[in-house]
């Protein structure tokens, strides 16, 4: 829920501001539109590219609505950056007939903390569907792949091992990596993880009956990630909730480490065991 919040905030900057900027042609020469929508119903086009736009790396769009007598809502699901997830800042709602220029805008910090480099494909997912009834089906459910570079110079982000690294998981199915730990992240107490997913199914990564410090204490934690996909995540918990526990320094953390299938409930579960950690 927090991120939502977080990204539903950014996600109002972002609107409000739109009408402001202007759109920005690569250095290395002129931008292909790409279409990544188009039928009946509506089209979405990307039509150029701002590395550095102020609201971070930024895609610029056409969206259109095709229909008669609907408002559409166009979103992207969940993109994926050099393969490594990475969820822009956007979402618009388009009236019947009409078009759009938007901004699909990435916050690329944790990538470039983490040595991703410069985006060499960026894979989007879009979704469009009716705004006025949330069960009726997409109208459009698209994947499309940019390259800013050129398709031949596309990269899958490969994270190297590090030192500090704390392997909790790394099998065929799965990896699951802590990176590190942040007491004042913006959320709280964090736990920063690499998630690998191996499989060709979305997994749901969870941690369940957690304590810190001998304390019953669960986290604002569960993730859901898209087949051969990887990304960067964290494990929080609010300092208000340390605190309200006599929590002055995190010793130990144990959890129940769950990964199982997205869309099959009642397969056998891909991990679950029981992990700590020492920070």
């Amino acid at each position: 829920m927090k991120k939502l919040f977080l990204r539903c905030l950014c996600l109002c900057m972002v609107l409000t501001a739109a009408l402001s900027m202007g759109t920005y042609a690569l250095a290395d020469g002129e931008f292909e539109e790409v279409t990544a929508v188009d039928n009946d119903e509506c089209a979405v086009t990307i039509t150029d590219i701002d590395p550095d736009d102020m609201w971070g790396y930024t895609l610029k769009a056409l969206l259109e609505n095709k229909s008669a007598d609907k408002t559409y809502v166009f979103s992207v699901e969940t993109a994926f950056v050099n393969g490594v997830e990475c969820d822009p800042f956007f979402g618009s709602e388009v009236a019947s007939g009409k078009k759009s220029n938007e901004d699909i805008s990435f916050d690329l910090d944790t990538l470039e903390e983490n040595g991703v480099g410069e985006p060499t494909d960026i894979e989007l997912i879009f979704r469009v569907h009716d705004s006025d009834d949330w069960m009726a089906d997409d109208v459009a459910y698209e994947t499309v792949h940019v390259y800013p570079k050129g398709e031949e110079e596309a990269q899958f982000f490969q994270r190297p091992a590090q030192d500090t690294d704390t392997v909790l998981v790394d099998n065929d199915d799965i990896s699951v990596i802590v990176t590190g730990y942040e007491p004042d992240s913006l959320w709280g107490y964090a736990v920063k993880l690499f998630l690998v997913n191996k499989t060709d199914r979305t997994l749901v990564f969870t941690a369940d009956n957690t304590s810190v410090n001998g304390f019953m204490l669960d986290p604002y934690y569960g993730h859901e990630l898209k087949p051969g996909k990887c990304c960067f995540d964290e494990m929080t918990w609010f300092d208000s909730d340390l605190e309200d526990n006599g929590i002055e320094t995190v010793e130990d953390i144990e959890f129940s480490l769950r990964v199982y299938d997205s869309d099959d409930w009642t397969a056998d579960d891909i991990f679950n065991d029981v992990l700590t950690l020492t920070p």
